[in-house]
């Protein structure tokens, strides 16, 4: 049987923290800036810990090797 393959999209998007939470930038930035307001584009910078069920299913499918 094949090795199991990270997909790289997956890899570039997702990082795992040393307790194995998985961070991901914050949504919501890639364009429409000018109707977003600026305490928002303040607090979308960095990343954040992805929610339980995300997490779960990004560990699954995207980053088998993690």
């Amino acid at each position: 049987m094949p090795k199991m393959k990270t997909k790289s999209g997956a890899k570039k998007r997702f990082r795992l923290t040393a307790s194995g939470k998985v961070k991901i930038p914050v949504a919501g930035k890639r364009h429409g800036m000018r109707k977003r307001t600026n305490r928002f584009l303040r607090q979308a910078t960095g990343t954040v810990i992805a929610a339980e069920g995300d997490a779960r299913k990004i560990k699954q499918y995207f980053l088998p090797n993690a």
